[in-house]
């Protein structure tokens, strides 16, 4: 190698200067060229990977509270954290939108009934350390759930799903759930997080919420742990740290840090600093307000908006009103005012184009509200006056239908004795003979106190000397010029309503029911300033319902308002109540004090309705709020016995046919008897940096369940070779360039 080293600078000295510099050129040429071939192979070869590392910082608007599992259920901030912090025996999965294994496998007997759940091996909680190991055993899960099923637990709205089961340890790593009753569904009550038994010894069952050491300083065995929840000027901040686990999927970040501010303006200011948002805000225009370099993921949950009929409540019982009410709702003026996108008919959450009962229709919805015995007063005066009209049709008697008299004054009344006989009278007044034209009969109807006529509606008899009625009249006495003038209008009104029916009328001049308008006790032409008059009843009472909604989210308020005015549209006077907070609203909630409820629920992964249209789920209303429970979520009060049956099957099936029979059979139920009026399923967007990298949203049921994808997502980046190249694959990939 020397000789050559030597041979090589004597050839260099040898040569002459320019020599020298061409060979220094060709020299840098072959080195770049070389170099070039080099990254081109590695660059055609190599894929951009995600690597280990980095943090991702999330902001979102709320309120910490206990970060347990037991008591997460209400608030999306805490749900977003307990689902890293914490691990379920199974877990949800978006793709496949099946429940899946987590820290156990299961296993199911073939009545359903029974459900056992072993853990997998080498599973620690976050405090396990070499010198004090922690494991996750059989001892946790029992503690876990047997501990919701104790009279004491404070959270009776968990504890109604493990209700009728018994729990049993089978060995350090089994444990096994039996049924009363089959249940497809149980599996999803298995998605809550698993907690140490012993972070809670000495804890009485009925303090557990009160336990904030572990609260805000939580041990679970999920893929994150708590390192730090620190109060800052602008938010609180909660720093997970990633947890060496034994099983799948391997997380790359190694830290997440949740940012909770007390408000979307705070957010927006400090978004700088910020990697994603976990509910976008909205202009009122509808905009997103997310920076340009912010990817925007929107995505709706199993929920929908709806408005609940409290059946309880007599002017609702009737089904004629609420389809009505139904018919003349416009579902797309309403998502079209909050900017929303998906209309939902029913509680599976489908839109059903194909029944007109779901179909906006004015037209129809006047005739089911009229069908239901409730009339706008126009319709209740114009049928009136057209059965005073037929009763005057007929008879001896012919008196206009409006007079004008002052008070004393007298309208003398003229008649013959053909079809009379002697002695007969007109109310209490007996007609006069005409001495001088044989066979004629006079009658002055006097105004005066003990007179006939009294100003308003008279109705006059014609009665034989034997007191038959002969014949009726109903005559109107106007006591002033301008209602008198208001009556005439009328009776010239009611003729071109009955012209425009026969078809005598131009229909550019017609009068239809809703060109009238009831204005002092009198119809007249509608103008476009009118209100439209609300309903009545045969009894006269008003149709008046109340709209109870909550204060948040904002939505709310405006489809209320937006209800509000197409119903009195329809003559349905609703009065919106929205509670100043929470509480109130909560109360009024319980104790069904509302006609029409405005919110939403949750069906979660499974689209299981059997809490909230199951005749159990029925709040019993007798004044004393010991007997008020909060898992009481028929908001519509409904009671079906067929219902109820349809639903048991539903729970309970294994069989696909018969479960998607009977969900057949339950939307036909709730189509027919129109419980409530489902709107819409709200959209949300989720907003991340374009730095982050590997976010997708798949058909998750939970906003938290984005982060069932957590492991796919990262900050760092480096270039690996695709599967099967190498270093070595560069002289074969060279010989294809030649």
């Amino acid at each position: 190698m020397v000789p050559m080293i030597s041979r090589f600078r004597a050839l260099v000295s040898a040569m002459g200067k320019w020599e020298r510099y061409s060979l220094i050129v060709l020299l840098g040429l072959f080195v770049l060229s070389f170099a070039s071939l080099v990254h081109k192979f590695y660059t055609d070869n190599t894929i951009l990977a995600a690597k280990n590392g980095g943090t991702y910082i999330e902001g979102s608007v709320g309120k910490l509270a206990p970060l347990n599992p037991w008591f997460a259920v209400t608030n999306d901030v805490n749900r977003d954290i307990v689902s890293l912090v914490f691990a379920g025996l199974l877990k949800y999965n978006p793709k496949t939108k099946n429940i899946e294994p987590d820290l156990a496998t299961l296993n199911i007997s073939e009545d359903t009934k029974t459900y056992t759940l072993t853990l997998k091996e080498n599973l620690f909680w976050h405090d396990s350390t070499e010198r004090d190991p922690h494991p996750v055993t059989a001892d946790d899960v029992l503690f876990t759930f047997q501990t919701i099923q104790d009279p004491d637990f404070p959270n009776t709205i968990l504890q109604q799903n493990f209700r009728g089961v018994h729990i049993e340890k089978i060995d350090d790593r089994t444990a096994r759930f039996t049924l009363d009753q089959p249940y497809s569904f149980f599996p999803s009550n298995l998605t809550m997080g698993l907690l140490p038994k012993r972070s809670f010894e000495g804890i009485p069952p009925g303090k557990l919420d009160q336990a904030l050491d572990f609260a805000f300083a939580p041990i679970g065995a999920g893929p994150y742990k708590i390192k730090s929840v620190v109060e800052t000027d602008l938010s609180t901040e909660v720093t997970l740290e990633k947890f060496s686990r034994s099983i799948q999927p391997y997380y790359q970040l190694d830290r997440v840090v949740f940012r909770i501010f007390p408000d979307y303006s705070t957010l927006l200011s400090d978004m700088h600093n910020l990697g994603g948002v976990r509910t976008v805000p909205r202009s009122a225009d509808g905009r997103l307000l997310v920076p340009k370099h912010f990817i925007a993921e929107t995505y709706t949950l199993p929920q929908y908006v709806a408005l609940f009929f409290n059946l309880d409540h007599a002017v609702l019982k009737d089904d004629k009103l609420r389809l009505g009410l139904q018919l003349g709702t416009n579902k797309q003026e309403i998502i079209d005012t909050i900017h929303e996108q998906k209309i939902v008919d029913t509680p599976l959450l489908e839109i059903d184009t194909s029944d007109w009962r779901y179909h906006f229709d004015a037209e129809a919805a006047q005739g089911s509200l009229y069908s239901s015995r409730w009339f706008v007063p126009e319709r209740l005066r114009l049928q009136a006056l057209l059965e005073k009209r037929d009763t005057n049709a007929v008879g001896v008697l012919h008196i206009p239908p409006v007079l004008y008299l002052e008070s004393g004054a007298t309208f003398t009344l003229t008649g013959s004795y053909t079809n009379l006989e002697q002695g007969s009278h007109i109310n209490t007044a007996p007609l006069q003979t005409v001495a001088t034209n044989t066979g004629t009969w006079i009658l002055p109807l006097s105004m005066a106190a003990a007179g006939v006529l009294k100003s308003g509606d008279n109705l006059l008899r014609l009665t034989d000397a034997g007191g038959k009625i002969v014949d009726s009249h109903y005559v109107y006495v106007a006591p002033d010029r301008e209602t008198y003038g208001r009556a005439l209008v009328e009776q010239q009104l009611l003729q071109l309503f009955l012209d425009s029916k026969d078809g005598k009328v131009p229909k550019n001049n017609q009068i239809l029911m809703q060109n009238l308008y009831l204005d002092h006790g009198f119809l007249r032409r509608r103008q476009s300033g009118d209100q439209v008059s609300i309903r009545r009843n045969e009894k006269g009472d008003l149709l008046k319902l109340t709209l109870l909604t909550s204060p948040a989210p904002e939505a709310y308020k405006q489809v209320a308002s937006a209800i509000q005015k197409q119903w009195l549209e329809l003559g349905v006077q609703v009065q919106v109540i929205v509670p100043a907070t929470s509480e109130e609203f909560e109360q009024r909630l319980l104790t069904r004090d509302y006609d029409v409820l405005l919110f939403g629920q949750s069906l979660l992964d499974n689209l299981d309705s059997y809490p909230y249209w199951h005749s159990s789920g029925v709040q019993k209303v007798t004044g004393k709020d010991k007997d008020l429970r909060r898992d009481a979520y028929n908001l519509s009060q409904y009671t079906s016995f067929r219902a109820d049956s349809l639903l048991e099957t539903i729970r309970r099936t294994a069989s696909d046919t018969d479960r998607t029979k009977a969900l057949k059979d339950l939307q036909e139920m709730l189509k027919k008897d129109v419980p409530a009026i489902f709107l819409y399923s709200p959209q949300y967007t989720y907003a991340h940096h374009e730095q982050i990298q590997g976010v997708h949203i798949d058909a998750i049921a939970l906003h938290s369940d984005r982060f069932l994808t957590l492991h796919q997502w990262y900050v760092k980046q480096q270039r690996a070779f695709k599967t099967g190249e190498n270093w070595l694959s560069f002289f074969g990939w060279l010989r294809t360039l030649l």
